[in-house]
């Protein structure tokens, strides 16, 4: 784990954790063939690949219901109660960002302007799998697909080695809402959803994190199906000062650190007594952690940063534009107004990552690798198109009939002038 004041920092170390995430081309050359096998082949491709990389031998791609029903008697119940509880704040929160669905405003007399939003038809949410399974992600990618209205919602998410799912995370998709489930992964999963094949439906979007070939699938498929965004390992920012707790700090650098050995950890700080602390605390955790070989390996990505000011600790965290960022300073609030590139913000000691990676309700797909400086964390507007619309009358035409007509003369676009003016000539 890197540890210095910032300033001390080399531009090489600067470097290491701004552009982190890993090349995307690197893997490219490996990807780009397995999708033009499934487009050409379908679901014989797919079952090459399956038994490839997972091992599993699959005689029926799609989830049947009644596997599905069963995954529920496999689950405690009370787990089940929270799965259903985790799902409920999500829905409420999604619910919230949904926009007016019909609106007008009069830009002149004779002028309404208006906007409707039209759910996509057609969305496949990817669940990862391999270290873990991610039951959470299946509430987090498929309720604001059908809360946005979205008609057929597929999910596709790995199978084990004997061909099964977690049953938690097939209890998940029914609790969201899925109207398919399909036992495949990787970057074949990728290609049979922006494709199509004989067995799976092709989609108009594909949402949802995974690996560096997941993430490369993505982006090369968007000619076929358009895309969330890139997301890669996870990662976290923390703004601290000296009023922070450095068992919570480095509770939340350990948690993140387990996702994944690219993860990264990045604590920001004003105050070296803190920064020692947390280090310590750190090594203390992780080592008594149940994955702590994964952790260990994360640490090597991560940092902690010592600045003299709160705006020097804004000013890095905008430009590493982090998926998670935690504010936990005496005063937050100011911290709040300065920060511009974030996926997603936890503010306070007891808004921990883990909170919104399952159960508070914002959404925990989001944009990893400094993507935040362009793009937004999953949300309604993934799922939905704006349509414009515009009632015109004849004393409406009129009031803009001379804009119009000189500006279209001006392009050269002289029938455009013209559909005005023979509205006029009778």
């Amino acid at each position: 784990m890197l540890y210095n004041k910032l300033q001390d920092i080399s531009e090489e170390e600067i470097d290491s954790l701004l552009n982190r995430g890993g090349e995307l081309t690197e893997v490219k050359s490996q990807v780009e063939p397995i999708l033009t096998d499934i487009r050409n082949r379908g679901d014989s491709a797919l079952n090459f690949y399956t038994k490839k990389f997972d091992g599993a031998e699959i005689e029926q791609f799609e989830i049947s219901p009644e596997e599905i029903e069963n995954a529920f008697h496999k689950i405690d119940e009370k787990l089940i109660r929270n799965l259903k509880k985790a799902a409920e704040n999500i829905r409420k929160f999604h619910f919230a960002q949904l926009p007016e669905k019909l609106w007008f405003i009069e830009i002149e007399p004779g002028v309404e302007l208006g906007q409707k939003f039209s759910p996509l038809e057609n969305v496949g949410a990817y669940v990862p799998g391999g270290r873990a399974s991610y039951p959470s992600t299946a509430l987090m990618t498929i309720i604001p697909a059908k809360v946005a209205g979205v008609k057929n919602v597929i999910m596709c998410t790995p199978p084990g080695a004997d061909g099964t799912i977690n049953p938690l995370t097939l209890a998940a998709a029914k609790i969201a809402g899925a109207d398919h489930v399909y036992r495949v992964g990787g970057v074949q999963a990728i290609g049979a959803m922006a494709y199509g094949t004989e067995t799976i439906k092709k989609v108009d979007k594909i949402v949802g994190p995974g690996n560096v070939y997941v993430t490369t699938a993505k982006m090369l498929v968007r000619d076929k199906a358009e895309i969330d965004f890139p997301a890669g390992p996870s990662e976290v920012l923390i703004i601290a000062d000296e009023s922070a707790d450095a068992r919570m700090v480095a509770s939340d650098i350990v948690a993140q650190s387990e996702h994944d050995p690219q993860a990264v950890s990045v604590l920001i700080t004003t105050s070296d007594i803190l920064a020692k602390e947390v280090k310590d605390e750190v090594i203390r955790q992780s080592a008594a952690a149940k994955r702590h070989e994964i952790i260990d390996k994360s640490l090597e990505n991560s940092a902690i940063l010592i600045t003299d000011t709160v705006q020097s600790c804004i000013e890095f965290s905008n430009r590493f534009a982090p998926e998670h960022l935690e504010i936990v300073v005496s005063d937050p609030e100011s911290v709040l107004e300065g920060i511009e590139n974030a996926g997603s913000i936890f503010v306070g000691s007891y808004a921990p990552v883990s909170a919104g990676d399952y159960a508070s309700g914002t959404n925990h797909v989001l944009p990893t690798a400094g993507y935040a400086k362009i793009y937004s964390g999953l949300n309604i507007n993934h799922f939905i198109k704006y349509l414009t619309i515009q009632k015109i009358t004849k004393k409406g035409l009129e009031n803009i009939c001379d804009p119009i007509i000189s500006i279209a003369e001006e392009e050269g676009l002289y029938s455009h002038a013209d559909a005005v003016r023979l509205r006029f000539d009778h």
